[in-house]
């Protein structure tokens, strides 16, 4: 059987031209798998919660549906935690919110267990956060 393969992704097979499905990148399937155990996880909070479409170089984070928030899921087993702070915080600032999450799924710890994961962000934010929180809950009360 003759088979050409073209700059365009198409092969050419017995002369009928077909496109091929690359296969995904261990990486990028670890990545899909963490943040879909993120998105069931966060749905029983915030129920439109979603994972978010590639953006490129204006990128958002990975998980859309919390208002104010961006959140980036990491899934290695090196962890690169200041250079993940960074990439978060430029996400944050690409989508002009407040609060930027990194969530890192510990090594050993599954994909079941999601609320274990580690949760990170600046302690400005998690200041503000907080200060907003008990703001609200005393307009509450009073």
């Amino acid at each position: 059987m003759d088979h050409n393969h073209h700059a365009s992704g198409h092969t050419v097979v017995s002369g009928k031209r077909i496109k091929l499905k690359k296969q995904m990148s261990k990486s990028k399937q670890k990545g899909t798998m963490a943040e879909t155990a993120v998105v069931q996880y966060l749905k029983q909070f915030w129920p439109n919660v979603e994972r978010r479409a590639l953006q490129g170089s204006k990128d958002t984070g990975d998980i859309a549906g919390i208002p104010n928030v961006v959140i980036e899921i990491k899934n290695h087993k090196n962890y690169k935690i200041p250079e993940w702070i960074k990439e978060t915080e430029q996400e944050r600032e690409n989508a002009g919110v407040p609060y930027g999450i990194l969530i890192v799924k510990p090594n050993r710890v599954g994909t079941t267990k999601v609320g274990e994961w580690w949760a990170i962000l600046p302690a400005e934010q998690i200041a503000s956060m907080i200060s907003e929180l008990e703001r609200l809950r005393s307009q509450q009360i009073g």
